[in-house]
């Protein structure tokens, strides 16, 4: 962290303190934490550079669900909270066919438009500069992430921000705001930190941006029971009932609380003191993490790989297509391997069998082994029509951790493999020749799309690990029954 940024955050902590957020969970601070800083009991502000960046540590053990930080409503940034400013909820409010995202993301970019004249002046200029998130990514970028599917995300992602950004600009135009702030580059950033950093809040579907609370980082969710229940084949049964409420609730380890009007955040296991304290905001796949939050993980239990394959329209259409996938251990889910079975299955038998494949159960080995061949050759041949093998991407990643940790140590042979998409990203931020290999010729532009371009990569090759794992667990299945 920077001595600006060190001193910015300071005054951030300060600030919180005397509006009343503190990681003490005794009703009554204690008088052992200093007025100047809101953390110090519980949490303190550190950087982990493996592991999300800046975060929030334990400066003390910490237990399983004990409370580390309380954000009173008055501090959230809420809609409700910014609308006190009649100037701008009479221009907000003339305007009711805006969703509640874009009306949140206005009133971020009016809060912005004040300067230091705004409350919240001390948190706004510690958000990040720029995000990652999909609605952020080039044509170049987009491109690299090889399949389909998340193309065509990210393509609806853009055309959709472009879209909220048209239907806002005449309320932001009333409201007499800064040029530079009705650009479509601004409410990308501003669409991008409401997307990113929100939590749920019963009250407003667009949720709240939470001061010191939105410093935590993501952990995908770890239940020991959604660990176990994974690996059976009926995990997918409990799925379908508790899909919608999945997607209610944002953050699991934490929310609003009535009894004390405030939004409080709990350890999601036992901590000990220095250690990242992190919390899950909900299930995402990684090109879901990629989409609203410009990140992915490596290993992620809740990844998904969908894959074209071809089973009778009648058999796939009685799951929702969300359902077919494979796991990141590459076994299918339990929807997937339910259609697999029944479309294996002669025509003639399909009434017949249709509750024991629904329920899960291995029809005959004849029907499994169909269905294994079938599964594993058709990710055989996915993996084929990539231009780039698992192996070229894993390559591709170590020269692009090289180039952007200013390394001199690679020649123009680290960068022949994958020479093709190396020329599409120099023509896409206008470098010539030997630009690569000079670290020092890129601009900031040029490093943020390479940033963007690596997580793409990141994701192409998680997809492809995915479906390389399947391979595996197919020949596992066929080899047992043999």
């Amino acid at each position: 962290m920077s001595d600006t940024e060190g001193s910015k955050m300071e005054a951030l902590l300060c600030w919180a303190a005397h509006i009343g957020i503190s990681d003490d969970p005794s009703p009554a601070p204690s008088s052992s934490i200093p007025s100047s800083s809101c953390l110090g009991h519980s949490l303190v502000v550190s950087h982990f550079s493996d592991a999300g960046g800046r975060g929030l540590a334990a400066s003390r053990n910490l237990r399983m669900g004990e409370l580390i930080l309380r954000v009173p409503r008055a501090a959230l940034f809420t809609k409700q909270n910014v609308l006190h400013d009649e100037k701008l909820a009479s221009c907000v409010n003339k305007h009711p066919n805006l969703s509640p995202s874009q009306k949140l993301t206005i009133c971020l970019l009016a809060e912005v438009a004040k300067g230091r004249g705004s409350w919240w002046y001390r948190y706004l200029v510690l958000l990040p500069s720029s995000y990652d998130t999909l609605p952020n990514f080039h044509e170049f970028e987009i491109q690299a992430l090889q399949v389909e599917d998340a193309i065509w995300v990210s393509e609806n992602a853009i055309v959709k921000a472009r879209s909220d950004w048209k239907e806002s600009l005449i309320v932001m135009q009333e409201m007499v705001v800064k040029p530079q702030l009705l650009s479509f580059r601004s409410w990308l950033w501003a669409s991008a930190t409401i997307s990113s950093r929100t939590l749920f809040i019963p009250w407003d579907d667009a949720g709240c941006l939470c001061p010191v609370g939105d410093l935590f980082n993501y952990a995908a969710p770890d239940d020991k029971s959604c660990a176990e229940g994974s690996q059976v084949e009926g995990h997918e049964v409990k799925e379908l009932t508790e899909l919608a409420d999945s997607n209610t609730q944002r953050l699991t380890d934490g929310g609003y609380e009535e009894s004390s009007a405030s939004y409080c955040f709990y350890a999601k296991r036992n901590y000990k003191k220095g250690e990242q304290v992190l919390l899950s905001y909900g299930t995402y796949s990684n090109l879901d993490l990629l989409e609203h939050y410009g990140f992915l993980l490596s290993t992620n239990p809740n990844d998904k790989a969908f894959l074209q394959l071809d089973i009778d329209v009648n058999i796939s259409n009685t799951w929702a297509k969300d359902l077919l996938y494979i796991q990141p251990d590459g076994k299918p889910s339990f929807a997937l391997l339910c259609a697999l079975r029944l479309g294996a299955t002669p025509m003639n038998l399909r009434r017949s069998l249709g509750r024991l494949a629904y329920a899960g159960f291995l029809l005959s080995n004849e029907n499994e082994a169909i269905v294994m061949k079938k599964l594993a050759k058709r990710c055989c041949m996915v993996l084929e029509d990539f231009p780039t093998t698992i192996k070229d991407d894993v390559s591709l990643l170590s020269v692009m951790d090289k180039i952007l940790n200013f390394s001199t140590c690679f020649d123009r042979l680290d960068l022949a493999f994958c020479r093709e998409e190396f020329v599409g990203f120099m023509q896409a931020n206008g470098l010539q020749g030997e630009s690569l290999l000079d670290t020092t010729l890129l601009s900031a532009k040029a490093l943020r799309s390479l940033e963007r371009w690596r997580l793409a990569v990141r994701w192409r090759l998680c997809y492809k690990k995915i479906l390389s794992n399947c391979i595996s667990y197919c020949s596992k299945v066929m080899s047992e029954m043999s």
